[in-house]
């Protein structure tokens, strides 16, 4: 399997988590921003990242958006299973993955590039990730404003986390899509000291989850501890 992506987002780490907790093996092709586009809208029809190339038989050429990439995995390898086995359960779990994908994951990119822009420059101070980072917060409208608002829909998802994740999952009796997807999407906050030193069982979650799914912990995540 074959996944495009961005080496930096944290919608392409959900996906390598899902791939890894599966223990599917895959490559990845890492897309520059932008020029993206050229390769990603003939294949998927849209203009984000991830998109999985199967390259199997009996499978969809193409799986674009990693709420559905989850979901194609789970019908092409269900064990170990993300998916929850009570109905209920389930629809709960997908109900706080697509929470997490429209709002938290958004509001934590908005919260990380403006600490990138600013204290966090020293982290990758190259102008390449300097430009990256300009390209987005462009994109995106990210000021201290925004970042702000963002900051605020970050602090309601980790007082919803902090009643589950400190003892047990979020949803249900074992780890399942929730868990994966709260990880991934608030994984770019563990390079920032303030979250780091504000919610250490927070970030000791996320590390144990991407342990589970034998994916490594994001470039300088020691950064969010100095």
């Amino acid at each position: 399997m074959l996944l495009l992506q961005f080496s930096t987002s944290h919608y392409c780490r959900k996906a390598r988590l899902a791939l890894g907790y599966k223990q599917i093996p895959y490559q990845v092709e890492n897309l520059t921003p932008g020029l993206h586009i050229l390769r990603v809208k003939p294949l998927s029809g849209a203009y984000t990242v991830p998109v999985l190339l199967p390259q199997q038989k009996n499978c969809p050429a193409v799986v674009g958006d990693s709420t559905e990439i989850i979901r194609f995995l789970e019908d092409y390898q269900p064990d170990p299973p993300l998916y929850l086995e009570d109905a209920i359960q389930q629809k709960e779990a997908l109900r706080l993955e697509d929470h997490f994908d429209e709002f938290v994951g958004t509001a934590a990119r908005f919260v990380y590039y403006q600490f990138r822009a600013n204290e966090g420059k020293k982290i990758d101070p190259s102008l390449m990730s300097q430009a990256v980072i300009t390209i987005v917060r462009l994109q995106y409208g990210i000021n201290a404003n925004s970042a702000k608002s963002a900051a605020q829909k970050i602090a309601d998802a980790i007082a919803m986390l902090s009643e589950f994740w400190q003892d047990g999952y979020w949803v249900g009796d074992r780890f399942s899509v929730a868990d994966l997807t709260a990880a991934a999407l608030l994984s770019p906050l563990g390079l920032v000291p303030t979250y780091r030193r504000n919610y250490p069982w927070l970030f000791d979650r996320i590390t144990e989850i991407h342990q589970i799914c034998n994916e490594p912990l994001p470039k300088n995540w020691q950064a969010g501890l100095d």
